[in-house]
Parts: structure tokens; C-alpha cells; sequence
């Protein structure tokens, strides 16, 4: 309980033990008034002054407005018990959303406590701790045993095991050694180890996640927006009908009294506050957020948590989504003539500058150094490959679409790997065939994802037509989509925008570069965090940081549940106020039963959306 709890607990206990004694005391009139309105000042002090700022500010129907005008009137009307003891419920069930949201908040600053308070560095042969922000990328810093890494690096030195729980949700411990990125955020549980440090705190692993968990509660859902149109016209409206409730009966009906019917028009009031809507619903998402985020998925607002519970077709891009993104090597094709060693080299000095994981195959099957004349061009042509001059020589290496663009007669390669077509001069010397293994248990997530209401899943690559019907049968894709530039893969996705459902959602899942428009364009865009790109992490609505599909699984299952939980509060909220809000009008309700329907109903809407927390 923080320092303001307590006080504010210290406050009602002491405006019990006044009340208590007015009760007791036999004394009438001013002073039996008096000693009501001691506890009355104690717990609604700040409620009125609340209501008086709030109404200079020009917001004037707020849950402060209603209590402060039942409880007033209550005491004009002599009723004093009942307008401090309304008083005194109100706090208490502001006192424990109070404790609830900060219990949410606590918990999730838990889950995700990675944000690193310093980061060594060697300075004359000692360590010195600095501040994360102040170590640029190049430099050197030493992670010793049980601290947490503070930025991303790659380790150039010492091996350990990782903790990566807190950024993934996976318990399993990694092996970091020479030559292993390592993110932010983790935790060294053994030896120590020397990293390089790859990027800026600012940009590092760690800071991501702490600006998407900061600003999540900003988006949103259409839930939450509707609550707050609904409360800005609510509280007016049962104003009025308070103010009616008063005055019409009176003047219409024979023998009745103001003193009754303001009775129960201040009962109406106390009932009419919608508290237990306005808190329990964000309170709700806000801990779907916090139990995603355990299980390693960063979602960015409760918009998207909503959209995700909709989620109807699921478009995966293949490398490195549904597939391990780590290419090798297993055939080289080359055509009468070609040295098949001559035939990589030259595909190896063509892919010397790229970092596209193929090419990082083809020079690690190389094994050797590429001398690449710097007197060159490189050109890399999105969706083709790459043209290089080098050795005097033009050299092609990418689809056979490359092959063509340039006018170079070659046969289409059969397999189901990757064909990079290798071409000199406009001579076809070859293909080398590189093969990329499907994740683990991606079918199985697939049937499940069915199951949990997707009704069509889609692949879209740039692969060839071939690799992607064969990986499609393989994991039971519906349908596969191949050889797509990014343009195209825009077209595709906007298609597919058309087809669905009017209450549907569309979600991309994919990791790379050029994923960024397609993840933008999508109702949800789903990022391969750990090693997917930075600019597919920014234009994704959800990022799965262990880069494991079923993570997109436990996604939608808590967005569901969770809906399902601020589903259930507005119907009993709604409900439970209606019910009462009749009986008041009927002079069947008094002040107590209101006081139930108002902080009793938040109460229980309060503990049901802490339920989410736990999914």
C-alpha cells in the first residue's frame, strides 16, 4: 500500500469513529448536525473540492458532481447517517481501485523490471560502472555473473547462460559464447562476458520495450471509447432526470412531498455513478496488456488487444515467420563447363556486402575471404538480387526473374529449397540451391489458431512458386501467394482487406524490412521481435519478442478472455444500475441499497478485471 493509501485509509477509519460517535451521542438539532458533518468533512473533503475545481474547469457532470449533490442533499434533508455513510463507501471504493490499479501497474513494472541501472566499462584496467545512455555502439562493456545486460551487443568474449525470461517469458536459459548476439534486458547467470555493443540505449532492446509498455495505455479500444462517450452523455442525462424525479411527482401527483421525492431523486443520483464502468473497463485491458506482456508479447494499446480477440484472416510472411530464416547451402547446380568451386565464388563475391541471411550462407559455404574490387558497382534490385561489377566483370546473382530482366536464357531449377540463379558476363553458369528449415511446431500453431476463430490463413513471399506451395501443404497453409515484390505484397494484402468480414480483422505476421508497409497497411500487425528488423518492431501493432509463433497463439487467447472479462463488467454494471436505478424511481431503493449499487457493483467489476492480470 503506498504513503497516499495509508493516509487515505487513516482518513476513513477516523471518519468511522466520528460517525460512530454522532450516532451514539444524544444531542438534536446544530449540534447533533455538528458532529455529523466532523466525519462528513474528514472523508468528503476532497470529493467537493474536487467537484468545484472540476466545475471552474467547465467539467461539471463527474462522478465528484453526483456525490457531492446526494450527500448535500442528504443533509438538507436532514438525512445525515446516510449522506456521511454514502460518503464513507465512496472513499473505500475508491480507496481499493485506488490499490487495484496500482497492484496492476506493480505488476507489470515486475514482470518487465529490465530497465539496466548501469553498464561497465574497462577504463585503465578497472571496471567503472557508467551510465547506459553514455556508451556509444563500437565500444566495449563487461557483463559479470548475475547482472543484466544493458545493451545490445555481440559477445566477443567469455561464454554464459542467459536468462531471458523477462523479455521472451521462457524459462529455458540460452547459451551465449563468441560471436552470439546477445539483447538488453537479459540476465547473465554465470561467466562473465565482454560485449560490443551494437546500438545505443535509446535504440537498444531494452528501451523498446519500455516505450511500448509506456504508451500502450494511450490506444485506446473502441470499448473504452465508447464508455467515455457513453459517461459524457450518461451523467447529464440522469442529472435531468434526477431534477425530475423531484419536482414532477410533487406537482402532478395529490399528496405527495418534495421531502420524499428529493429523497429519492438523491438516491437516484448516488445510484446513476458510473464508476464501476469507467474504472473496471481500461482496468481490464490494462491487464490483458500486463499478462501478455509476461508471456514475452508486447501489444501497444488495448485497441489492438480488442482487434486481436476479431482477428479473422492471419497473413504470415515465410522467412524467418514461419520458417528459421537460417539458409545453408546443399546443392550447387552448375551448368557443362562451370567449375561448381568457381560457381560459388563468383556467387560469394557478388553477395559480399549483403546482409540478406541467403547471402550469408552462400559466403559461409565459401569458407574463404571475397576480394571484391572496391573500383565496382553494387547494385541490389528489391525482389531480383544483386548486380556487381567486379574482377571486370558483371556479375547477377538472385531469382530467375534476374535472369530474365537482363535477357539471360536459363532453365527453371525444381526443388524445394531456394535457387539462387548465378550469372557472368549474360552467361548462365549455374544455380546454387539453399534450403531454410520450417520452426518447429509451426503446424501444430496453425491448427490451433483455427481453432481459437481464425477462418483463412495466407502465406505471401518472395520466394519462388515452387518452395512456397511445398512449405504451404507442409504446415497447412490455406493458400500461398509466391514471388511478390513489396509492391505486390501491398496489392495482395488490400485484397484480402476486401474480403473480409465487416466486424473481421486482418492480421500480417513477418519479421523483415520490407514486411514494414504490409504490417502498416494490416488491422494488426504482428513483428518478429528478437531478430526481427527494426522498422517491421515500429510499424507492428504486437511484437512477439522470442520470435515464436505460438506466442501469436497466447496472444489471441488472452485478448479474447480479456474482452470476455470487460464484456461481463458492463453487462452486470449496466445491469445492476438499471435494476436499481427503477427501484430508486419507485421509491422502493434507499440511500444504502444505492450506496451498494454504486461502490459494491465497482468493487466487484474491479476484482473481476483484475482477473485479466492472470490469464
Amino acid at each position: 500500500m503506498t504513503k497516499g493509501q495509508k493516509w487515505e485509509l487513516k482518513k476513513i477509519l477516523a471518519a468511522i469513529a466520528f460517525m460512530a460517535i454522532a450516532v451514539a451521542a444524544p444531542v438534536d438539532g446544530l449540534l447533533r448536525l455538528a458532529l455529523f458533518l466532523i466525519p462528513y468533512a474528514i472523508v468528503g473533503g476532497s470529493v467537493l473540492y474536487n467537484a468545484a475545481r472540476n466545475i471552474a474547469n467547465g467539467q461539471i457532470f463527474d462522478e465528484n458532481f453526483l456525490m457531492g449533490i446526494a450527500t448535500i442533499g442528504a443533509f438538507i434533508i436532514g438525512e445525515y447517517p446516510e449522506g456521511v455513510a454514502v460518503m464513507i463507501f465512496y472513499q473505500v471504493g475508491e480507496l481499493f481501485q485506488s490499490y487495484a490499479v496500482n497492484k496492476s501497474r506493480r505488476s507489470i513494472a515486475e514482470l518487465m523490471d529490465i530497465r539496466p541501472d548501469y553498464a561497465n566499462i574497462e577504463q585503465n584496467g578497472q571496471v567503472v560502472k557508467v551510465d547506459p545512455e553514455e556508451v556509444r555502439v563500437g565500444q566495449q562493456i563487461v557483463v559479470r555473473a548475475g547482472e543484466k545486460i544493458p545493451l545490445d551487443g555481440i559477445v566477443i568474449e567469455g561464454s554464459s547462460l542467459l536468462d531471458t525470461s523477462a523479455l521472451t517469458g521462457e524459462s529455458v536459459p540460452r547459451r551465449a559464447e563468441p560471436g552470439s548476439e546477445v539483447l538488453s534486458g537479459c540476465i547473465n547467470q554465470s561467466g562473465r562476458l565482454v560485449l560490443q555493443v551494437t546500438k545505443e540505449f535509446g535504440e537498444s532492446t531494452v528501451s523498446k520495450i519500455l516505450d511500448l509498455l509506456e504508451n500502450a495505455a494511450s490506444q485506446k479500444a473502441p470499448v473504452e471509447n465508447f464508455i467515455t462517450k457513453f459517461a459524457r452523455y450518461y451523467t447529464p442525462a440522469v442529472v435531468i432526470a434526477a431534477v425530475l424525479l423531484a419536482f414532477l411527482p410533487p406537482l402532478l401527483i395529490e399528496g405527495e412531498t418534495l421531502r420524499v421525492w428529493g429523497y429519492q431523486a438523491l438516491t437516484f443520483l448516488v445510484i446513476s455513478c458510473p464508476c464501476a464502468l469507467v474504472i473496471s473497463v481500461p482496468l481490464g485491458f490494462f491487464g490483458g496488456i500486463g499478462a501478455a506482456s509476461r508471456h514475452g508479447i508486447l501489444v501497444k494499446g488495448s485497441n489492438y488487444l480488442e482487434a486481436l480477440s476479431q482477428a479473422e484472416i492471419a497473413v504470415f510472411d515465410k522467412t524467418g515467420t514461419l520458417t528459421k530464416g537460417t539458409f545453408s547451402v546443399t546443392e550447387l547446380r552448375a551448368q557443362p563447363g562451370v567449375e561448381r568451386e568457381e560457381l560459388l565464388r563468383l556467387a560469394a563475391v557478388a553477395e559480399a556486402n549483403s546482409n540478406h541471411p541467403i547471402a550469408a550462407s552462400i559466403r559461409s559455404a565459401y569458407g574463404k575471404p571475397v576480394v571484391q574490387s572496391t573500383a565496382g558497382q553494387v547494385e541490389e534490385l528489391a525482389g531480383y538480387g544483386v548486380c556487381v561489377e567486379a574482377e571486370g566483370r558483371q556479375i547477377l546473382a538472385g531469382n530467375r526473374r534476374l535472369m530474365e530482366r537482363f535477357g539471360i536464357e536459363c532453365p527453371e531449377v525444381d526443388t524445394i529449397g531456394t535457387a539462387v540463379y548465378v550469372a557472368a558476363d549474360k552467361v548462365f553458369l549455374g544455380a546454387i540451391i539453399i534450403s531454410d528449415e520450417i520452426k518447429e511446431g509451426v503446424a501444430e500453431t496453425l491448427r490451433a489458431l483455427k481453432q481459437a476463430g481464425l477462418s483463412r490463413t495466407v502465406m505471401l513471399t518472395g520466394d519462388n512458386k515452387t518452395v512456397a506451395d511445398k512449405v504451404a501443404a507442409r504446415i497447412g497453409i490455406d493458400e500461398a501467394h509466391a514471388e511478390l515484390l513489396p509492391g505486390d505484397k501491398v496489392a495482395q494484402m488490400q485484397e484480402l482487406l476486401s474480403k473480409k468480414s465487416p466486424r473481421g480483422k486482418l492480421l500480417f505476421a513477418g519479421d523483415g524490412i520490407n514486411d514494414a508497409p504490409v504490417l502498416a497497411l494490416s488491422d494488426i500487425g504482428v513483428a518478429m521481435g528478437a531478430m526481427g528488423s527494426d522498422a517491421a518492431i515500429e510499424a507492428a501493432d504486437v511484437v512477439l519478442i522470442d520470435d515464436n509463433l505460438n506466442g501469436l497463439l497466447t496472444a489471441m487467447k488472452i485478448a479474447k478472455k480479456t474482452l470476455g472479462i470487460v464484456r461481463q463488467n458492463i453487462v452486470f454494471a449496466l445491469g445492476v444500475k438499471g435494476l436499481i436505478l427503477i427501484l430508486g424511481a419507485l421509491k422502493i431503493a434507499n440511500m444504502w441499497l444505492a450506496v451498494f449499487a454504486d461502490v459494491g457493483v465497482a468493487v466487484i467489476a474491479i476484482l473481476n478485471a483484475m482477473r485479466a492480470l492472470r490469464l
